[in-house]
């Protein structure tokens, strides 16, 4: 192999190396977020900010997108599933949650 086919397949290899080390996330995954403790902590505190304000223990995390200045979490709430939405911050306090699917009644 001459010294640029080298240097390619070298190349090529540390890429395919960098890769395969990085780790995608799907946002709408309802799973506690490996290796991040404080999106595991923003969800936990808008899972519980939601069943309070809804009156509902029936909850669960659909996503969230974590954030330095505040995760945003999609809780869905009862059989139906209604979609309800909080910010965490790092603090442990919470935005009032709000209702997606019956934003006009509110």
């Amino acid at each position: 192999m001459n010294q640029p086919r080298k240097i390619m397949a070298s190349l090529a290899f540390v890429a395919l190396a960098a890769l395969a080390g990085c780790e995608t996330s799907d946002s709408t995954a309802p799973a506690t977020p490996a290796g991040n403790s404080a999106e595991a902590a923003a969800r936990q505190a808008c899972l519980n900010a939601v069943k309070k304000e809804t009156g509902n223990a029936q909850a669960s995390v659909g996503s969230s997108e974590f954030s330095e200045a505040g995760t945003k979490v999609i809780v869905a709430v009862g059989q139906q599933q209604a979609a309800w939405e909080c910010i965490a911050y790092k603090d442990g306090s919470t935005s009032r949650p709000m209702s997606l699917t019956n934003e006009g009644a509110l």
